[in-house]
């Protein structure tokens, strides 16, 4: 996997997941389950690819010269 995320997109998907686990806690009854999407954002964040980024060809992070 290359990595096509850069790093303020990164910072910006770990404040989302973020965001979203405190929704478990605000949230009742099933809807708190909905918070955990915000597994989606942390794991993309953290391994610096998305696969929807990729059928698409966006990259956001910069290459190195």
């Amino acid at each position: 996997m290359k990595k096509n995320i850069g790093s303020t997109e990164k910072v910006i998907r770990l404040i989302l997941a973020v965001a979203l686990f405190s929704l478990f806690f605000i949230l009742d009854g099933n809807a708190r389950y909905w918070a955990l999407v915000g597994f989606v954002p942390l794991i993309t964040g953290v391994i610096n690819f998305c696969p929807i980024w990729h059928v698409f060809g966006v990259n956001t992070c910069k290459l190195k010269a």
